[in-house]
């Protein structure tokens, strides 16, 4: 790795280009610029939260592949990091034919997100323990999908993480069935009109595990595995706390790490990619979905590692050597969401209450606008055990309140 300044023109800096600069990407710029890098924020909309730590910004429609592939002719970054769903693989896969390196790799990035593509992965080629699921691309065959999965099932767009346009049928009305399809392709990314019908699992808890990909000192590449990270969504789509370590099993969280080796290896690159497991009821671990990146679970880390994910992510992608992670201390994280209806310069209450409690911290995104359900900060906090962390996180989020 090269060692300049950023922003010089008398020497070559190294350059990070992220395709996406949300609350993840702020962290991965923050990271790479600790280590001397260049990096550039590519985003839909202006003053996203990675442009307010980047060196530059661009506002682009990042589903238009000629501007992705202008702006990578424009800055030359030596790593592409993609940091959201809603954007041209075409232009990723261009991109690394010609030179590029897309982190963890182009393939890895469009299987990733798309659903469909992904269960097969897991399921037909790695033969995976995962739900029961059916695909549709009508209406027609969101019924037949409910019919053969069973009641309940959620219906999820081909496209997709984090719980958007996710839709659960509770019983076999064939309207339901019809508003739950097309709300899924109304909250598609992209524009695709296939859905997958998942069966729908009693859950005890749910697992990511946090796999790294890195070059090692042979030249070859490494993979190992952070402690699992638990966490719950209390009847959401989107997480609302995570801790780690978690205190399941060890039988347990040996197979939830075995499963999410696989996926990784499969999916090949360097980088960090957080693997999401079920744990049903029953005692069954299964096989969820994987982000090619730092995972929002997994924030956490920051306050549990002696390396955070976005360290390690950042570590891997410009082919640094990365040490062996441990656990300094058992911590929580809870996020904090937006309860407003689509609202610029929102503020946010309660911070000197909330970071009185001994032990937590808080990030606050910098969203210029949010809406009903949007992530705009978090909460995290040490402990003597996982218990002690989530109770104050808890005690910390009742101090907070998001307000025009």
């Amino acid at each position: 790795m090269r060692n300049s300044l950023p922003l010089t023109t008398l020497s070559k800096p190294i350059k990070v280009m992220l395709l996406g600069s949300g609350e993840l990407g702020k962290e991965i710029s923050i990271e790479a610029q600790r280590l001397g890098a260049e990096t550039i924020a590519v985003d839909r909309y202006d003053f996203a939260p990675a442009m307010h730590v980047s060196s530059k910004r661009y506002i682009v429609d990042m589903m238009n592949k000629e501007a992705i592939k202008a702006l990578a002719y424009r800055e030359r970054p030596d790593v592409i990091i993609p940091e959201v769903e809603a954007i041209s693989f075409e232009a990723l896969e261009e991109l690394e034919d010609e030179g590029f390196e897309v982190i963890p790799n182009s393939d890895a990035v469009r299987i990733a997100m798309n659903r469909i593509e992904l269960r097969n992965v897991a399921s037909v080629q790695l033969n995976l323990p995962t739900t029961r699921y059916f695909v549709a691309e009508n209406e027609e065959e969101a019924i037949e999908g409910c019919e053969k999965v069973g009641y309940p099932c959620i219906i999820k767009p081909e496209m997709s993480s984090s719980g958007h346009g996710h839709f659960k049928i509770k019983e076999g009305s064939k309207e339901e069935i019809r508003k739950g399809y097309t709300y899924a392709i109304g909250h598609a990314r992209g524009k695709s009109k296939r859905v997958i019908v998942e069966e729908f699992v009693e859950l005890e808890t749910e697992l990511t595990v946090l796999v790294y990909r890195y070059e090692s000192e042979s030249g070859g590449i490494s993979t190992e595995t952070c402690e699992p990270v638990e966490h719950w969504r209390y009847g959401k789509y989107h997480y609302i706390e995570s801790w780690q370590p978690s205190v399941k099993d060890k039988n347990i969280l040996a197979s939830a790490k075995s499963i999410a080796i696989k996926v990784a290896n499969r999916l090949g690159g360097k980088g960090i990619f957080g693997v999401e497991l079920f744990l049903t009821k029953d005692g069954r671990v299964l096989f969820s979905e994987v982000a090619p990146r730092p995972h929002d679970t997994g924030m956490v880390t920051m306050v549990t590692q002696d390396f955070n994910e976005f360290a390690i992510h950042v570590r891997a992608a410009l082919g640094l050597p990365v040490p062996k992670v441990d656990i300094i201390s058992p911590g929580a994280s809870l996020a904090i969401y937006s309860s407003l209806e689509n609202s610029w310069s929102s503020v946010i209450e309660g911070v000197y209450s909330a970071l009185s409690i001994p032990g937590v911290g808080l990030r606050i995104f910098g969203k210029p606008f949010s809406y009903k359900d949007r992530r705009m900060a978090l909460l995290l906090a040490r402990g003597k055990n996982t218990e002690e962390a989530l109770e104050k996180v808890r005690k910390a989020s009742s101090f907070l309140k998001i307000k025009q």
